[in-house]
């Protein structure tokens, strides 16, 4: 079979890569043991670290540490989600999406056959709380539903839009959403339907989570306006999540009316629960506003409750990458990778949330529009960097950071398939899935779509309260999808030596904090370091680079930002301005392959920060970039074997990973 080529296989068909070099990781670690690259093995191996390294006083030293990494989908959409009902998923509930996590195959439209190549290792199914299984129950005719006059006219629009299915797909549609208007209000149903369906929700979590093996989250969306959505993550099993019934943003759109509900669940039930926020690139600046939704600056109570409540931002999923923007990072060679920066929230939508009596930030809002004549001035209140940056000024001011988040992926599939492949993408709906046409058209139904994206998790165990524990305490990466594997240790004492330790993970908890803790009151003279390494996934591309990206706020008050090269694949070495020159390409993109005879499988350093001021707030976080490979859009145009696809049409994309931050304080 040549390189690239796709293999169909009934009415289902997979793309193979063969020329990819490690297809398992018994292939990988063969190759490594017959070249130089031995040293990729230093992270995964355990042996005790000396007595001096032991006996450093820092808060991660003897203790048992987190050394495995879980891989999941933390927003996943099934037929529950109206949105994803009306767009074709029919057939896929929470059932068929855990058995595709597990790597079963299940049966999806068309009588296509579909399985994931490598399982999760955990999933959060999180169905929209607005009328979840209200669709599906109004099909089913439950009589809860129909016995109120606007069931039995949306009975009368579904068959009607199902009848047109296959005659007008366009008219179908159309007629799926005249109902919508209903479901942006008052729910349909009562409260004794809507628990129904929750308790069926958590009980099926509890099916499928089997402690060792594979993890369930319990979850829902909370969907708001100005795209301030929440996937809401509970610790607990379902005896615990069934006392309580999600709360929707009908009820309240502001935030903090969920944190409330967060803080009254904890409370009455002794359980545990997390949002995480994304899309912040659809919020028209508001993601990250500093002015609460009543207009009110951010004080000291809410930084602190924001904090509490939200460890975790979303940094990449098939909306858009949101790490940073060019706007805000115009130094950032690759700054600019899948921001869908679309202008959703354009002053005629805003206006006509008003006309419907929603008034939340509109002074923050308008504001900002008068002042600005596009709408560059939304993008350092919606991207994670710029939010970052934003957060230690905050601190500066409150004393607490508002923004101080880790970064993790989703999918935001409403197909109930939590794929972040190139090779294997199925879009964000059933109805923008693979087909001839849809790399031809812009936006969320066609090419616009990112694969993406994963989350990785370090912890001890495979269960719901390490995932949840790391998750809370961030010690978790985001990646775009391949499962590269990242670890970073900040201190004050690394040596250059420890990038080749056997027990490199053992060294950077004895000696320092992981991706999400924090640094405080530099020791005199004393620069922090940082232990990074990072590891190909073995059925993936080699890595180009490793970078660290540093955010900080001057004596001045000035937010800034730089990134480092820090480690380079194939021998490159950074100019005298920080530099590198490109890794190059190997793609093929008729072909739909690449080859790794570029870039290095493993890259691994200890780095020191050459600029650092011990009066400064900062942050650091690693970047790291894969060598060039064929984005889904190549993938489709040769299995379609498409022709005359638009310039614009991007071909080839530059996957990532992003690790949680490590924050400095002076005190």
């Amino acid at each position: 079979m040549s390189s690239g080529e796709v293999k169909k296989s009934g009415s289902c068909f997979l793309y193979y890569r063969d020329d990819i070099l490690y297809r398992r990781f018994d292939e990988f670690f063969q190759k490594i043991l017959t070249t130089n690259c031995l040293k990729i093995l230093l992270w995964l191996c355990f042996t005790p670290i000396s007595t001096s390294a032991q006996n450093v006083n820092l808060p991660y030293a003897n203790k048992l540490n987190p050394m495995n990494v879980y891989w999941g989908d933390t927003h996943l959409h099934t037929k529950l989600s109206m949105d994803a009902f009306g767009f074709g998923n029919k057939a896929l509930g929470p059932e068929e999406a855990y058995h595709f996590a597990k790597g079963e195959t299940i049966t999806t439209y068309g009588g296509m056959k579909v399985s994931l190549i490598r399982p999760l290792d955990f999933l959060i199914i999180a169905d929209h709380a607005i009328n979840m299984g209200v669709v599906n129950g109004v099909l089913e005719r439950d009589p809860e539903l129909l016995k109120y006059a606007r069931g039995k006219r949306w009975l009368k629009l579904l068959e009607e839009s199902i009848g047109l299915e296959n005659i007008d797909a366009e008219k179908s549609i159309n007629k799926f959403y005249e109902a919508i208007p209903d479901s942006e209000g008052e729910p349909l149903g009562n409260n004794a339907f809507q628990h129904s369906v929750w308790n069926k929700v958590t009980s099926l979590a509890d099916e499928h989570n089997i402690p060792g093996q594979f993890t369930a989250l319990i979850g829902y969306e909370w969907t708001s306006n100005f795209n301030l959505h929440r996937v809401v993550v509970f610790k607990d099993d379902a005896k615990k999540a069934q006392t309580i019934r999600p709360l929707a943003a009908y009820e309240d759109y502001d935030p903090e009316a969920l944190w409330r509900f967060m803080d009254n669940y904890e409370v009455s039930t002794g359980g545990e629960v997390l949002a995480i926020p994304h899309n912040g690139n659809f919020s028209g600046g508001v993601m990250f506003a500093l002015e609460d939704a009543k207009g009110s600056p951010l004080s000291t109570q809410y930084a602190k409750t924001r904090s509490r409540w939200e460890p975790l931002y979303e940094v990449t999923q098939i909306k858009g990458d949101t790490e940073t923007h060019p706007v805000n990072s115009p130094n950032d060679a690759f700054a600019d990778y899948e921001t869908k920066a679309w202008e959703r929230n354009s002053p005629a939508s805003v206006e006509s949330m008003r006309a419907e009596g929603y008034t939340d930030y509109q002074n923050w809002y308008d504001k900002r529009r008068r002042i600005q004549l596009n709408f560059d001035w939304m993008r350092q209140y919606e991207y994670a960097r710029s939010a970052l940056k934003l957060g230690l000024d905050q601190q500066k001011k409150l004393g607490v950071n508002p923004f101080k988040f880790g970064l993790v992926g989703g999918t935001d599939s409403h197909t109930s398939l939590a794929t972040a492949d190139d090779s294997n993408f199925w879009g964000i709906a059933t109805r923008f899935g693979p087909s001839k046409s849809r790399i031809k058209s812009a936006g969320l139904s066609g090419w616009g779509m990112s694969s993406a994206g994963y989350t990785a998790v370090w912890a001890k165990e495979n269960t719901r309260e390490e995932i949840f524990n790391a998750m809370k305490r961030k010690e978790v990466y985001a990646t775009t999808g391949p499962r590269i594997i990242v670890r970073i240790f900040g201190g004050w004492d690394y040596d250059k030596q420890d990038a080749f330790r056997p027990d490199l993970a053992h060294v950077g908890y004895a000696k320092g904090v992981p991706m999400g803790g924090d640094l405080a009151a530099a020791p005199r003279g004393k620069a922090p370091s940082f232990l990074i390494s990072a590891v190909k996934d073995p059925d993936g591309a080699n890595l180009d680079r490793v970078q660290l990206i540093k955010g900080w706020r001057s004596v001045g008050g000035e937010l800034q930002e730089k990134i480092y090269n820090v480690s380079l694949s194939d021998n490159r070495k950074v100019d005298k301005a920080g530099e590198a020159e490109p890794v190059g390409s190997t793609v093929n993109i008729k072909d739909a392959s690449y080859l790794n005879s570029i870039g290095d499988p493993q890259l691994a350093v200890v780095w020191e920060d050459p600029d650092f001021d011990p009066s400064e707030l900062a942050f650091y976080y690693v970047r790291v970039l894969e060598i060039p490979t064929p984005r889904w859009t190549a993938y489709d145009a040769k299995y379609f074997k498409l022709k005359d696809i638009p310039e614009e049409v991007p071909m080839i994309t530059q996957e990532r990973a992003y690790t949680s931050p490590i924050w400095y304080s002076p005190k």
